[in-house]
C-alpha cells in the first residue's frame, strides 16, 4: 500500500459546484416582468445582441434546459450546483453581465426590473431541481431600501442562497465600506444570508477601442478584489463580524494568501506614524480590532473555481473549511466534461477528508444543502476516492479549461 492509498478511505465523493452559471432564454423573462413593461421588453429585446459563444449556438440551452443540465453535471461526477447568473436581464445596456451600474434613474428602474425578473426565473429554475440546485438573487447597490427588500425575498425562497452583489466601480456610488450600506450588511449578518462576489465586476468606463475588451478581461480579477479590501480596510467586518462573505472566481487560495499577507504589511503600516510618509486620520485604524489577516479568515469562504494542484499548497493559510472548488458550467474555461480530470490534478496529494471538504461539504454547509441527500445521489454519480488519488499525467486533449493551464490562476 503507498503512503497515498493509506490517506485514502473507500466510498465516492460528494461533489457540489460552487460555482455555475445559467439564466433564461430571453423570451422566457417576459412573464416575469410588470404587464406594462412587456412592450418596452419586447423592442430592447429584438435589438439585444450577445458576444458570448456559450449564450449562442446548440450549446446555449445548458443555460435554461434544467434536464439537460442535471445529466450533464452528474455524467460529470457533480451531484449539486451553486448558479450564478450568465445570461442578460430584460434592458440592460450592455451585451454582457460585467457592465456598469446604472447611472441614471430611469436607467436604474428599467434595469432593476429586469434584475427582479432574473431572480424569480431562477427561483423557479432551481426549484425544477430541489435540493440539488440553489441560485443566488442579484441586487444593484444603487438603492439599498430596494436591495433589503429583494433580499429579504430571497431569504424566504426555498432554492435560493446567497445575494450576489456587484464591485462598486470608482467615482460612481458610494463605496461599500460607508455607512450607507450597514444596513445591507446587518441584515445578511443577522440572517446568516451569504455576500457573494465573482469575477466581472467593478471596472471603470473605459472608452470604445478594441483594445478595451482584453484589457478589461485582464483586470477583472483586480476591480474585483477591491470588494475585499474595502469591507477589511473599512471596517466593514469589524462592526459586522457575523458577515459571511464569498470570493468567487478571482483566484486561487495562493492569491488570497499573499493578499492577507499584503494587507497585514499595509494594516502595520497605517497604524505605526512612525511608518507612514504622510499624516493620516488614523481613527479608521483604531477601530478595527483584529489583522485584516484574521478578519478574512473569520468572515471569508474562496469559490476557488477550477482549482490546481501548486494552489494546494496554500490551503491551510486560507482554511481546508472556507475552500469550495467550482466547475464553471457550461463556460468553455470550465471543467465540464472534465472535472474528474480536473478533481485529480488537483487533489490528488490531498487527504481524503480535506478533499471532499473543499470540494463538497464546504459549500453544502455555506449555502445551505441537505449533506445526507447530496451522499446519497453521490454514491449513485459520484467519483471514487481511488480514481481522485490517481495523479492525472496529460490533461485531456480536448480541454479548453483553465484547470489544466496553471499558469493562468497564477496571474491573479
Amino acid at each position: 500500500m503507498t503512503a497515498r492509498e493509506g490517506r485514502r478511505s473507500t466510498g465516492r465523493v460528494t461533489v457540489v459546484s460552487a460555482d455555475t452559471h445559467g439564466g433564461a432564454d430571453l423570451p422566457e423573462y417576459r412573464p416575469y416582468l410588470d404587464p406594462a413593461l412587456r412592450a418596452e421588453f419586447d423592442g430592447w429585446a429584438e435589438h439585444h445582441a450577445t458576444d458570448w459563444r456559450d449564450l449562442e449556438g446548440p450549446d446555449a440551452p445548458r443555460n435554461w434546459d434544467s434536464d439537460r443540465r442535471r445529466r450533464e453535471l452528474e455524467a460529470d461526477g457533480i451531484v449539486a450546483e451553486v448558479v450564478f447568473p450568465n445570461t442578460i436581464p430584460p434592458f440592460y445596456p450592455e451585451p454582457h453581465l460585467a457592465g456598469t451600474l446604472p447611472a441614471t434613474e430611469a436607467d436604474y428602474r428599467r434595469r432593476w426590473a429586469g434584475l427582479q425578473a432574473h431572480n424569480r426565473w431562477v427561483a423557479d429554475f432551481c426549484a425544477q431541481a430541489a435540493g440539488f440546485r440553489r441560485g443566488l438573487v442579484q441586487v444593484f447597490p444603487n438603492v439599498v431600501e430596494d436591495a433589503l427588500a429583494e433580499i429579504r425575498w430571497a431569504i424566504d425562497q426555498p432554492d435560493l442562497c446567497g445575494v450576489l452583489l456587484p464591485s462598486v466601480p470608482p467615482n460612481t456610488l458610494e463605496p461599500l465600506y460607508r455607512p450607507a450600506y450597514d444596513p445591507l450588511w446587518r441584515l445578511c449578518a443577522e440572517t446568516g444570508f451569504p455576500v457573494v462576489t465573482h469575477a466581472g465586476g467593478g471596472a471603470p468606463t473605459l472608452p470604445d477601442d478594441p483594445a478595451t475588451l482584453p484589457v478589461l478581461i485582464y483586470e477583472y480579477g483586480f476591480w474585483s478584489h477591491r470588494t475585499l479590501w474595502h469591507l477589511v480596510l473599512g471596517g466593514v467586518f469589524e462592526r459586522h463580524p457575523d458577515l459571511r462573505y464569498v470570493i468567487t472566481e478571482q483566484g486561487g487560495p495562493s492569491w488570497l494568501s499573499r493578499l492577507a499577507t499584503a494587507l497585514d504589511a499595509k494594516f502595520d503600516t497605517l497604524v505605526d506614524p512612525s511608518k507612514q510618509t504622510a499624516r493620516i486620520d488614523g481613527s479608521a485604524m483604531a477601530s478595527m480590532s483584529m489583522l485584516p489577516s484574521e478578519y478574512i479568515a473569520r468572515n471569508c469562504w474562496l469559490g476557488a473555481s477550477f482549482c490546481q494542484a501548486h494552489e494546494m499548497a496554500y490551503r491551510y493559510d486560507v482554511g481546508v473549511d472556507r475552500i469550495m472548488w467550482g466547475s464553471d458550467y457550461p463556460h468553455r474555461e470550465g471543467t465540464t466534461p472534465h472535472s474528474r480530470e480536473a478533481l485529480r490534478a488537483a487533489f490528488a496529494d490531498v487527504p481524503a477528508p480535506e478533499t471532499q471538504a473543499m470540494v463538497g461539504s464546504n459549500a453544502a454547509e455555506l449555502y445551505g444543502f441537505d449533506q445526507a441527500a447530496l451522499d446519497e445521489r453521490a454514491a449513485q454519480v459520484g467519483p471514487e476516492l481511488a480514481e481522485l488519488a490517481v495523479p492525472l499525467d496529460e490533461p485531456p486533449a480536448d480541454s479548453t479549461s483553465y484547470a489544466f493551464h496553471p499558469e493562468y490562476i497564477a496571474t491573479y
